[in-house]
């Protein structure tokens, strides 16, 4: 499981947004029925209160819609289910968590799954011209 970082998420890949989707459900299952997340890479969301991660998800449901893909309605209910409502105004999210380093940390995530061809060059192009800095 893993947050990419809120950054990331206009350039991420079809592939990996549409998986984000699919673990933010799987976290929000989680939190309902266990009250909390159990995993290395993604603990840190109890430093946080719930509504930075419900702003996420309400993150990655507008990208995914902004690039004109459907989001069904069994998975914003799911959602609502396990979380409760949505509405969560949140300016930062996950401020000191989603920070440049732990970016580099999902940059590099990103270039080695370019590297071993589970994301396509034009894909991979999009993401080093938006953050070439970060990757140097």
């Amino acid at each position: 499981m893993r947050l990419w970082h809120i950054e990331l998420l206009p350039v991420l890949p079809k592939q990996q947004l549409i998986g984000q989707l699919r673990e933010c459900v799987a976290m929000a299952l989680r939190i309902h029925r266990d009250g909390c997340i159990n995993n290395i890479l993604i603990n840190r969301m109890r430093d946080y209160p719930i509504e930075h991660f419900k702003a996420y998800c309400n993150a990655v449901i507008a990208e995914i819609e902004r690039r004109g893909y459907n989001v069904s309605g069994i998975t914003k209910r799911k959602l609502i289910e396990y979380l409760g409502d949505l509405d969560a105004e949140q300016t930062e999210i996950f401020s000191e968590w989603h920070n440049k380093r732990y970016l580099r940390q999902c940059l590099y995530n990103l270039q080695e799954k370019y590297d071993c061809g589970g994301i396509r060059q034009e894909e991979w192009e999009v993401i080093e011209n938006k953050f070439k800095e970060e990757l140097q």
